[in-house]
């Protein structure tokens, strides 16, 4: 690799495209820049950074769930070989005492979480102790040694013990909108209508699990200055809070995290292990690594428990009349965490009666935390399955009932939707479904032992755009090297970023290298809620169409210039030339031009800000359809997904390939939530006690069959100059809710509760009535 792509991260090689990708397109399927790299083990993670020197931390957790820390023993812990210190509240370094320096930007209300701050306890397994020494084994070993006293106070956990009590939400959160005020008289409608149905259902807590364990290593130089590789979804998050925590300034910290194992809201806010590296590396003066165990993965945050309670009411004719949806979900006795859940409910279909309401109920578990979707997830599954029990309450199919009371217009507030591709994402998923042959009736269909259903639910999230900024220089070699503070969480972005880049400028793929994951670049959002495509690769077209407006004028400038009397809209950038768009022979090689000039790199910053004033006239979201088929073995209650047909509408889909990869990992993970996923507690200990692989079920290759993903056309220049939508999140929404209905279909027995285990299939009553 030239110089001029060398990124700002010295240890790790910024990903470029092979040679011979060429030229390439938006809207293409164009493989990843960064996949040799990955599969290769070129590319590192932040527990695969290696400094001189290196000390290990290993954490100690709590083991009681309420109360107070009497006292410790680290004596053992301490008089094993290698042991360089035990780290507790009583002798870490000093750190910010308001909990304001401890509010990440993604901090919901509340006061935050200050590890090792304090005697104070207000969970299981938060972490009480880091053992350091000089190498992983030692200091895991002198970890087990670690004794601790408590004083214990009662506990209350398990939001179903809890459910009389729950409050509003106090304070608000990025991405958070409250629910609405009611429309109409949603009881009252409700009361009056011919068909109705009131169901209460309920989604037991989802733990994140990452490939990469959560990993923080700080590097330490002779100076003081910390370079901390970091598992994050912003390195720039995780940089403001460690100086606001520890009171240092920007110039002293630098975060990167160029490449993240996965992560799916988990890494929204910097998780323990981040400040505890730095508070060791700060006492000791060395470098100093933390890395998460499995079981550790289960002490912060989660999916929260959430209970629903879904009342709809339609005509005879398959009209709505009323729409009521409440929820309830946990949180922690320190923070008020929130996530849309109910709103949803507001926005799918057409209704003069609307009522939302969300509240929360404080218990003595850790904030729950972002996970793919939040609130949609288990929000729309409420409403989808709801739809589908009142679609055989008045005798209609249940695409046909959702195409009866499709919403032209949001219901609640009467706005147009930016774009809305809906009806085409219903047609053309039940098309290659086959939707048409599917008889209305549950338990039409068996083979051999297996009932065999198909059911279908929409799927909507938000479509975001926030702020950001993205630089760009092209250097006399002719490679393009463009920058932002993004992330690439294994969405692909290094590859769509650098893919916008080649086109706006016309060079080859393997000619551009997109940095990302420095907290030192320009700024960028916090890589979550799908807003990375629509929000970077805005700011990445703003910087490289400024920096063509830039080479223009320099063509023009030449002597005996053949760009003399021509307007920037009559050229064009193409095989590393620019050239009139009419005579394409005429023109000169990038390259060329920046010789020809005397100039050796040219530059262009640009920044993105959103038109709220504009945007704020709109609903934005993307939609989908999902289609699934399942066969359910009539003695054992086991189901099987062995069809799915999403079908999708977000806007220009930038690359084909890294999109629809998002949307059938998605769909494996929907699949996980209907039917797997589920931690479980020891309420009389406070403690989730499936806390590992084994016993935490997720999907398996066994579990996943067909997946078929489609996108439908759209173009939503109102969410964003490139007119494209994030898909990150809409694969999964919807598809727990197909699979209930389709096991509905398929057996008569309607399961209200995720995950729908065999033990649920087998107990739930035949409902005849509807059969």
């Amino acid at each position: 690799m030239s110089s001029a792509t060398t990124a700002l991260i010295p240890e790790l090689r910024t990903p470029v495209a092979d040679a011979g990708t060429g030229y390439v397109k938006t809207g293409t399927a164009v493989p990843r820049v960064d996949g040799r790299d990955k599969v290769t083990g070129a590319a590192r993670y932040a527990a695969e950074i290696s400094a001189d020197d290196l000390l290990h931390g290993v954490v100690v957790n709590s083991t009681v769930t309420r109360g107070r820390i009497v006292s410790f023993d680290t004596s053992a812990a301490m008089a094993q070989p290698g042991v360089v210190d035990v780290i507790t509240y009583l002798n870490r370094p000093k750190m910010r005492s308001y909990d304001l320096f401890y509010k990440d930007m993604t901090a919901p209300a509340g006061a935050p979480f200050r590890p090792l701050y304090d005697e104070q306890i207000v969970s299981n397994g938060q972490p009480v102790a880091l053992v350091v020494a000089g190498t992983f084994e030692a200091a895991r070993h002198a970890a087990a040694l670690v004794k601790v006293r408590y004083e214990i106070t009662p506990h209350e956990t398990g939001l179903l013990n809890y459910l009389s009590r729950p409050h509003k939400p106090q304070g608000l959160k990025a991405g958070f909108t409250p629910p609405p005020d009611e429309k109409g008289n949603a009881a009252r409608a409700w009361q009056d209508a011919d068909c109705k149905i009131d169901a209460q259902y309920f989604s037991g807590v989802e733990h994140h699990n990452p490939m990469e364990l959560f990993a923080s290593t700080v590097i330490r130089a002779a100076d003081g200055h910390l370079t901390i590789y970091d598992k994050t979804q912003s390195s720039q998050n995780s940089r403001w809070y460690v100086s606001r925590v520890f009171g240092l300034s920007k110039a002293e910290v630098t975060v990167r995290n160029p490449y993240v194992g996965g992560a799916f809201g988990a890494g929204l806010r910097p998780q323990y292990q981040l400040p505890l590296a730095v508070m060791a590396a700060i006492k000791l003066r060395r470098s100093v690594r933390v890395v998460m165990t499995r079981q550790q993965m289960f002490t912060f945050g989660h999916r929260p428990e959430t209970w629903q309670r879904v009342k709809l009411a339609a005509s005879r004719d398959g009209v709505l009349r009323s729409i009521a949806h409440e929820a309830v979900a946990e949180t922690s006795r320190f923070e008020d965490y929130v996530e849309v859940v109910v709103n949803w409910s507001g926005q799918l279909y057409a209704c003069e009666h609307i009522r939302l309401a969300y509240q929360l109920v404080d218990l003595d578990q850790f904030t729950p935390m972002d996970m793919r979707a939040p609130g949609a997830a288990h929000g729309v599954h409420a409403l989808e399955v709801a739809m589908d029990e009142l679609s055989y309450e008045v005798g209609m199919d249940p695409l046909a009932f959702r195409l009866k009371n499709y919403a032209e217009i949001n219901p609640v507030d009467g706005l147009p939707y930016s774009t809305k591709e809906l009806r085409a994402c219903y047609a053309q998923g039940a098309e290659r479904f086959g939707w048409s042959r599917r008889p209305l009736a549950p338990r039409s269909r068996r083979e051999g032992t297996e009932w065999v259903g198909w059911g279908m639910a929409t799927g909507i999230w938000d479509a975001m755009q926030m702020f950001a900024r993205a630089s760009a220089v092209l250097h006399a070699d002719g490679r393009l090297v463009v920058s932002s503070a993004a992330t690439d969480i294994g969405t692909g972005t290094y590859t769509v970023m650098a893919t916008i880049a080649a086109e706006e400028l016309g060079l080859p793929l393997e000619h551009v290298a997109f940095q990302l994951g420095d907290s030192t670049l320009p700024v960028a959002p916090v890589e979550g809620g799908s807003s990375h495509v629509a929000t970077v690769g805005s700011a990445v077209q703003g910087a490289c169409e400024k920096l063509k407006k830039n080479l223009f004028k320099l063509a023009r400038q030449l002597p005996d210039t053949p760009f003399d009397n021509a307007r920037f809209a009559d050229v064009e950038f193409a095989e590393g030339r620019i050239r009139l768009r009419r005579e394409h022979g005429t023109g000169m090689a990038l390259v060329e031009l920046l010789k020809a000039a005397e100039v050796t790199r040219i530059e262009e910053k640009y920044l993105l800000l959103p038109n709220m004033l504009k945007q704020r006239k709109y609903t934005r979201a993307v939609h989908s359809a999902v289609f699934c088929e399942v066969r359910v073995d009539e003695e054992f209650g086991t189901v099987r997904v062995t069809r799915v047909v999403s079908a999708v509408a977000a806007g220009r889909i930038i690359n084909t390939r890294t999109a629809a990869s998002q949307v059938s990992g998605a769909v494996v993970w929907g699949i996980s939530q209907a039917l797997h996923e589920e931690t479980h507690m020891d309420h009389a200990l406070g403690r989730f006690m499936n806390h590992n692989l084994s016993e935490y079920h997720v999907a398996v290759n066994a579990d996943i069959h067909d997946i078929d993903v489609l996108f439908v056309q759209e173009d939503d220049r109102i969410v964003s100059r490139l007119g494209a939508k994030g898909v990150g999140e809409i694969g999964i929404v919807g598809v727990a809710a197909a699979i209930s209905n389709a096991i509905y279909h398929a057996t008569g027995k309607r399961v209200r509760s995720t995950p729908m285990t065999p033990d649920k299939v087998m107990s739930a009553p035949v409902m005849s009535d509807e059969v």
